[in-house]
């Protein structure tokens, strides 16, 4: 009867051991993280104060675990935000360091947030391409450098891919359209030349595509308008030249288009006119020829920018039978004649239409 009582109790302890372990995370992944956080350097708020003790899934700022298997799964480190380590100090995070390679060995990772340190540098690991679960890869402002990963088409769970506001250059990898579950881009205020893919529009699930402030060349890809479901658009600041694709204007839920800044030349297609497109700017381009007489009652715009442009002729008549303007400018360009009387124009101030050719009525003086 003893030794049954004994072999009991040993089975028991195994057991507990075995609970143990598995409630804690992997010795490998404890490292991996240890690693990580050594290549990095924060003092202000000492975010990395939390990372002690042999459970990373256990009370590490920032660091979140899978429950079943406590493998980690998310890390999310932002310098800015509302948590009250920010609000109590006054003042937002600076992390200075790079991102190591031993973030590849966390291999059941999800998500990675490392935002708004302002100070991290170095590129982004080559090996990241390999983390077969990622779904957001988000490390807006910070002063990453370097190319973006040519295998960043690996990632085909990837919905979010956030860059914006550092020091990449180089081109968009061509594998970046392989991203078919990809819905949020974000590479503003970069560094990142070359031309747009001109298979674009393989991103079938992009809702935002935020791309200004770079030194992209080239003509927009047509394919863009195969993309249903994107509803904003930003290549505005680059160096991209040629025609505006009149098909754009025929996206179902295109609200945002934003071009402005640009080299692009030809006519205003009759198709943004007359399309979902609420938020139009298409200032400081080389377009020409007429403003398209197409307005009409399911034109609506908060706002339509089409200065510092070459638009010749008259303010077109059907103008007036816009369901909503909000806001107009066709200031700086070759415009003549008579302005419409009626909204939106009754609302609008003279530097709304300064710089034309010979534009007269009000705001500005007499015809």
């Amino acid at each position: 009867m003893g030794a049954v009582r004994l072999h009991l109790t040993a089975v028991a302890i195994t057991i507990f051991a075995v609970t143990c372990a598995v409630q804690g995370c992997p010795p490998s992944d404890r490292a991996a993280l240890l690693a990580f956080k050594s290549a990095l350097h924060e003092s202000k708020h000492g975010i990395f104060n939390s990372w002690v003790g042999t459970d990373c899934c256990h009370n590490w700022k920032g660091i979140s675990c899978d429950q079943q298997s406590r493998r980690v799964a998310d890390i999310n480190l932002r310098g800015e935000s509302e948590d009250p380590v920010y609000e109590k100090s006054h003042r937002t995070g600076y992390m200075t360091g790079t991102i190591s390679p031993a973030i590849c060995r966390l291999t059941r990772l999800s998500s990675v947030t490392i935002a708004d340190w302002k100070g991290i540098t170095g590129e982004i690991p080559k090996c990241i391409t390999t983390l077969p679960f990622l779904r957001i890869l988000d490390l807006i402002g910070n002063r990453i450098s370097g190319e973006i990963p040519s295998g960043i088409g690996r990632l085909h769970r990837l919905t979010v891919l956030n860059f914006a506001d550092n020091l990449i250059s180089g081109p968009i990898p061509a594998s970046l359209t392989n991203l078919s579950s990809l819905m949020h881009l974000d590479l503003r205020n970069n560094k990142i030349s070359g031309e747009l893919p001109r298979d674009f529009g393989r991103l079938g699930m992009l809702s935002r595509a935020l791309l200004s402030r770079n030194l992209i060349t080239g003509t927009i890809p047509s394919s863009i308008s195969q993309i249903y479901r994107l509803a904003d658009l930003d290549l505005s600041l680059n160096q991209l030249s040629g025609p505006i694709p009149a098909t754009i204007g025929k996206m179902a839920v295109l609200a945002t288009l934003n071009l402005d800044c640009n080299k692009i030349s030809g006519r205003i297609p009759p198709s943004l006119i007359v399309s979902a497109i609420s938020n139009l700017n298409l200032s400081r381009n080389c377009l020409s020829g007429l403003i398209p007489d197409v307005f009409g009652r399911g034109s609506y715009f908060t706002a339509i920018d089409l200065s510092f442009n070459s638009l010749r002729g008259d303010i077109p008549k059907s103008i007036i039978s816009a369901s909503y303007i909000g806001h107009l400018d066709l200031s700086h360009n070759h415009l003549c004649g008579r302005i419409p009387a009626g909204s939106p124009f009754d609302h609008l101030e003279a530097s709304s239409f300064i710089y034309n050719d010979c534009l007269c009525g009000k705001p500005l003086k007499t015809c």
